[in-house]
């Protein structure tokens, strides 16, 4: 990847059109399941949501699998998709905003009482 593709973001927009085509060999529960937890990994996200591509990678592929194994995708999934996204991205070291927010908020109160 060279330079001008990082700070512009080309990578990333040339990796989600590939998984755009790999989801829509999916069928239509595993589509469904993928919007899901696509949207629910953003809020993991840092800056640039670079972080994330390998993960959703992962989980595409966890996807393409199990649909080719004949699994629905509530059985690979569960009933818990935040639940699933949070320990993905948990094991990863990702933090949410929220988590983010937090620390600095913290290590902000902490800088004015003099700690």
């Amino acid at each position: 990847m060279n330079f001008w593709d990082k700070i512009t973001g080309n990578d990333m927009t040339k990796e989600f059109k590939e998984f755009g085509s790999r989801v829509k060999k999916l069928p239509s529960d595993y589509q469904a399941a993928w919007e899901q937890v696509n949207g629910t990994l953003w809020t993991y996200s840092d800056f640039s949501g670079r972080n994330l591509m390998p993960i959703l990678d992962g989980v595409l592929g966890l996807l393409e699998q199990s649909a080719a194994d004949g699994q629905s995708a509530h059985e690979v999934l569960g009933d818990d998709i935040q639940g699933f996204c949070a320990a993905l991205a948990g094991e990863e070291g990702a933090k949410s905003y929220r988590d983010k927010w937090r620390q600095q908020l913290n290590q902000n109160i902490a800088k004015k009482l003099g700690k």
